[in-house]
């Protein structure tokens, strides 16, 4: 597996920073407290290993509550003790040092709650920090990353630090009081690569304390699996990537390369809640690069997930959009025409050309040419019976979908505000192989699935027809628990569907995808 890389060790923030370096005596903003002059010295002492004074490290103190909140200094000096001059209020420290004993490791000391109120001292200690041993069963697994984010909350306000680094050799510790119940969150996320697999290994912890160690070593019982195999085009093959990472909270993932067609697993870690995915399919000559996204997979202990991306049935996909929208007398249409067969939505796909018309009371509208399955009309304000088609066209092999075409027929009145318009798609699912092929001469099973405005119950008729002639002729297929059977013809040939539906209101679709999949 070719994993990205990442610095030795990066502090990531998100706060603006009012950095002040070599400098004992740092300026702080004095127009934002201008209304709070008074300020108390913070002096910081930083410690090694070996309880030495130590100038290599880095500080930062970021304010959580009181004047000039979300105000963060880096106070420096090379002798390791730094004082900054800093108003009254509730403060989060974070201190990354960079361990002297040859091992290039790091030691980073975190308090969430820092109450300034006087003039006060801190240390720093490099010798309070424990060691933070994560790692997979397997042994021969090779570290490549790790990111660990402290989110501290206090009246309102959340505060944020966060270490990355490319070295395993990493200890951690909380210094100063407990903060409130429940109001540090932190955490943790590592990931590795053995031959054939990766492992991203995270941990989430709530609670009044940042973390001093952290020891968790999973057993492949503990762990999902999430396979993510990317297909080719008939005829083509390139290289793709695939990106990982957590779904929740500032992290970071982890990268790689994937020749296509091909199929790269991880083994994540249910505790860190759900995961996303992104897939970037390889450039095509004269196309943009093309995105698919997988957000929020869920993943369970001992269970396997697996996305496909790119490949067929590629056709409209309505789940978790309206799809047409009508606001006033404006119709917009926005239906991904071109979703590839596990339902995810493409970026950037290729195409030769696409339109939209539509037609009120048999009268036309208009016809809008551009990005597949997306149109804007105004219209009349009474209420009418409207036509709307949109088809893309592109060009290659059977099984990439070379003509798909949608028609709706829906009533339609001026509204006061946007409310979505009734509209289906109905999705084709077979599994196929990963050039989107089939063996001829054998009996495929396709589920079909209704999405949109007929879901759930509100189908009153649905048909299925197959062609073999590229839409020339069509056979009608019976629609039998939820799929068709289709007996596919001979070797090399493009098999074409075609679905037409009523839902229980009246409201029809057409749905045409010419070469859906091919037989070899």
């Amino acid at each position: 597996m070719t994993n990205s890389s990442v610095p030795r060790r990066t502090v990531l923030r998100t706060m603006a920073i009012a950095a002040v370096a070599g400098s004992t005596t740092p300026a702080w903003n004095t127009t934002a407290f201008a209304e709070a002059p008074q300020t108390y010295a913070l002096t910081i002492e930083h410690l090694d290993r070996n309880g030495r004074p130590t100038g290599a490290y880095e500080t930062t103190v970021t304010q959580v509550s009181g004047p000039g909140a979300d105000q963060e200094v880096r106070p420096y000096d090379a002798s390791g003790t730094t004082t900054v001059r800093l108003p009254k209020g509730r403060y989060l420290l974070s201190s990354a040092l960079t361990a002297a004993d040859g091992a290039g490791g790091t030691d980073w000391i975190v308090q969430p709650r820092l109450d300034l109120d006087r003039d006060t001292t801190i240390t720093v200690d490099a010798r309070t920090t424990a060691p933070v041993d994560v790692r997979p069963p397997d042994r021969s697994a090779a570290f490549t990353h790790s990111a660990m984010v402290v989110e501290v909350r206090h009246q309102g306000a959340e505060r944020l630090v966060n270490l990355i680094s490319a070295s395993a050799n990493l200890r951690v510790a909380h210094l100063g009081p407990d903060a409130e119940a429940g109001s540090v969150k932190q955490w943790f996320d590592s990931y590795w690569t053995a031959k054939g697999v990766g492992y991203a290994l995270g941990y989430v912890f709530t609670g009044a304390r940042a973390l001093t160690g952290l020891t968790r070593h999973p057993s492949a019982k503990d762990l999902a699996t999430v396979k993510i195999r990317a297909a080719a085009l008939p005829g083509t093959a390139g290289t793709g990537s695939v990106d990982l990472q957590p779904s929740a909270g500032l992290t970071v993932g982890v990268s790689q390369t994937l020749a296509t067609p091909g199929t790269t697993t991880y083994l994540v870690t249910p505790e860190r809640g759900s995961w996303d995915i992104t897939y970037m399919a390889p450039r095509v000559p004269g196309g943009s690069v093309n995105r698919y996204s997988a957000d929020g997979v869920a993943v369970r202990a001992g269970s396997t997930t697996t996305h496909v991306f790119d490949n067929a049935v590629f056709g409209p996909a309505l789940a978790g959009r309206p799809g047409v929208v009508r606001d006033g007398n404006t119709l917009t249409v926005d239906v991904p025409l071109l979703a590839d067969g596990g339902g995810h939505v493409p970026s950037s796909p290729s195409y030769a050309s696409a339109s939209t018309t539509l037609h009120r009371d048999g009268v036309l509208v208009g016809t809008r040419t551009g990005a597949p399955g997306r149109a804007e009309f105004t219209v009349a304000p009474g209420r009418a019976t409207y036509r709307m088609t949109s088809t893309v066209k592109r060009s290659g092999a059977p099984g990439t979908a070379t003509r798909v075409t949608v028609s709706w027929t829906f009533v339609s009145g001026r509204t006061t505000g946007p409310v979505p318009v009734p509209v289906s798609a109905v999705r084709f699912s077979p599994v196929l192989g990963p050039t989107g092929t089939s063996a001829a001469g054998a009996v495929l099973r396709v589920p079909v699935t209704v999405q949109g405005a007929a879901a759930r119950g509100s189908v009153r008729s649905l048909a299925v027809s197959v062609s073999v002639d590229g839409g020339g002729s069509w056979r009608r297929v019976p629609v039998e628990r939820g799929a068709v059977l289709i007996h596919n013809p001979g070797a090399g040939t493009g098999v074409s569907l075609r679905a037409e539906l009523t839902d229980t209101t009246g409201n029809t679709l057409t749905q045409t995808i010419v070469d859906a999949y091919r037989t070899q």
